[in-house]
């Protein structure tokens, strides 16, 4: 069989990757010297990585990231907890349910470090989405009126990472603190939710009407959560010499009691936190 007619049906049956990877291996005559078995067993790596890749773009795509951020570009400045930042970049607060909630004064990186975090989830297999906080509530109102709203929040529900910028930068009505006490309830202890906001949690109750439903709200998402206080000058001013962000010179402190260890038992200040 001639190899142009394997390749064709390779592409055929949808095996892109390993197609391409045996039109490359035909213009390398080195190859010729391996097995069969080390042959086939570089196509089979070649479509792997291909899915995978594939995979990866999906999911980035479907997270609808508002900005281009990767944990590895996060720069370490003095003060920073590299320990926690560490452990947080394992995603082992994905499967574990563990909220991260982050604040700050307006352009010290916020959202940069959300997308960040979005992102390394994203790369370890993880499904996300993104919204900022009234996005969101209008989603919510438009999907109620169009019969959609026990759909929709069966999708939130399902996504590994629910990230949620710009939380409480105005009050928030009381049917939009119904509908996210909806949203917590249905992920507390099972998927996290990445919460950004300029308030700290401890002030949350101020921008939620009923101190009934924010008691609630509040007891759920920040019980054993990851809060990240970050503090510095803007990064926004940058930006005008810079078309593409990609260093967080904020500093970043850690609430003492929200490290954690997950199932790989990592060790921080010389003993083991227990698991939540």
């Amino acid at each position: 069989m001639l190899v142009h007619q394997t390749i064709e049906k390779l592409v055929v049956m949808k095996l892109q990757g390993m197609a391409d990877a045996l039109s490359k291996q035909q213009g390398a005559p080195e190859l010729g010297q391996l097995s069969f078995d080390d042959r086939f067993g570089l196509l089979v790596d070649a479509e792997y990585t291909a899915r995978e890749n594939d995979s990866l773009k999906a999911r980035i795509k479907q997270a609808s990231l508002r900005q281009t951020a990767c944990f590895e570009d996060i720069d370490l400045q003095q003060g920073l907890d590299r320990t926690t930042l560490t452990l947080l970049a394992q995603c082992g607060w994905v499967p574990e349910g563990i909220n991260i909630l982050i604040d700050g004064k307006t352009g010290v990186g916020k959202s940069y470090l959300a997308t960040a975090l979005t992102h390394k989830a994203c790369r370890c297999g993880f499904t996300a989405l993104y919204f900022r906080a009234p996005r969101l509530f209008q989603e919510l109102a438009v999907s109620r009126l169009s019969n959609r709203y026990a759909r929709f929040l069966k999708k939130l529900a399902k996504v590994d990472v629910l990230v949620l910028d710009d939380f409480a930068l105005a009050p928030i009505s009381d049917e939009q603190s119904r509908d996210l006490l909806e949203v917590v309830d249905d992920r507390v202890g099972k998927r996290p939710l990445i919460i950004v906001s300029q308030l700290p949690p401890g002030q949350w109750h101020g921008a939620i009407p009923s101190a009934t439903i924010a008691d609630a709200i509040i007891d759920r998402v920040i019980h054993g959560a990851h809060k990240l206080h970050l503090e510095g000058d803007t990064r926004r001013k940058n930006r005008r010499t810079k078309e593409h962000e990609t260093s967080f010179d904020a500093d970043l402190t850690i609430d003492g009691d929200s490290n954690h260890t997950y199932s790989n038992s990592i060790r921080t200040g010389g003993r083991t936190k227990p698991k939540h």
